[in-house]
């Protein structure tokens, strides 16, 4: 995350702030000592930690008027409280907020593919990145092949220490994460969702939390309006395109989407339905450095990666008279 703001900013020849999540400092330490050691001169970035105090930092950051872009990745809830900080001086603000992705399977799409597509876009990290597809809608004629191919997956997982060879997945950040996917599993299940596998917590010591299938979960159940970020596969129904585009789109963030279909027409016609700042289409895995990435409605504004290095300049127009 920090990586892709600090590229764009030293590239555009500004100094920056980082103020790193308090859940982890060390890995930004770190990166600033290896900018130090390659020569990045004193004073060109920053860091504050903190842990006490985080509101102060964040209000003095969007308030202070020596600072003149906050470029902020995290909560919705949290974007739009900096957002309101940062317009008392009328900063350039950039915001990758919070996430619902839709995981839409097509009768037509390749099912191995699609079960392929779904274990990386939604189990990698353990379902903790903003991408990761957190409502997986299937078409009713391939719902039970698709649920059964993606069922057989995930029982091969092995969750436990990443420096053991066969360990497939970690823990979740902190215990209010894993708190957040077992309130989402119970009240999906008291809603008339069937368990598949997983459902608690891993016994022992850690913030380990079992790799989850659940499958006919009903559309208002909280795993699909609220992003779960943990090892949780919510399998829906679907009978039609419409219905499909229309659950797809009931939500006010629109980070990022994905769906599997081998119609090109379906393709294109889904693709720019999606209210999405980033389609996914017979892929699972979308980011790359090249690409612009960032959302629309309440996921944020601004885009990094690609074009990115725009958010860190401004337009100067000159007009030169009397030569």
């Amino acid at each position: 995350m920090i990586t892709r703001k600090l590229a764009a900013a030293l590239a555009a020849g500004c100094t920056a702030v980082i103020k790193p999540p308090p859940e982890t400092p060390f890995s930004c330490l770190a990166l600033v000592e290896l900018a130090n050691r390659a020569g990045v001169p004193p004073g060109v970035i920053n860091v504050v930690t903190t842990q006490a105090n985080v509101n102060d930092v964040g209000r003095e950051m969007c308030e202070n008027v020596a600072v003149k872009k906050v470029s902020f990745t995290g909560s919705t809830n949290v974007a739009r409280l900096l957002y309101r900080m940062a317009a008392s001086t009328i900063k350039k603000v950039s915001i990758e907020a919070g996430g619902n992705a839709p995981f839409i399977v097509f009768d037509d799409a390749d099912v191995n593919a699609a079960v392929e597509g779904a274990i990386v876009c939604k189990f990698r990290g353990s379902g903790q990145t903003c991408v990761c597809a957190n409502r997986i809608y299937v078409q009713s004629s391939i719902y039970a092949d698709f649920a059964s191919r993606l069922a057989e997956k995930v029982a091969a997982f092995k969750v436990g220490n990443g420096l053991e060879s066969d360990t497939t997945h970690g823990p979740l950040i902190h215990e209010r994460a894993l708190e957040k996917v077992k309130r989402h599993v119970d009240d999906a299940i008291e809603r008339g969702a069937q368990l598949v596998m997983g459902g608690s917590r891993v016994p022992g010591k850690g913030t380990f939390f079992a790799p989850t299938v659940l499958s006919d979960v009903p559309a208002d159940a909280l795993v699909n309006t609220e992003e779960t970020f943990g090892p949780l596969a919510a399998l829906t129904r679907f009978e039609t395109e419409d219905e499909v585009i229309r659950l797809a789109n009931n939500t006010s963030v629109g980070l990022a989407g994905y769906f599997y279909s081998r119609d090109v027409g379906r393709v294109w016609r889904v693709a720019e339905a999606l209210e999405v700042g980033m389609v996914g289409t017979n892929t699972g895995l979308i980011s790359q450095a090249v690409i612009p990435f960032g959302g629309v409605k309440e996921s944020g504004l601004g885009r990094e990666g690609s074009h990115g290095i725009e958010e860190y300049m401004n337009t100067k127009f000159i007009a030169f008279g009397g030569l």
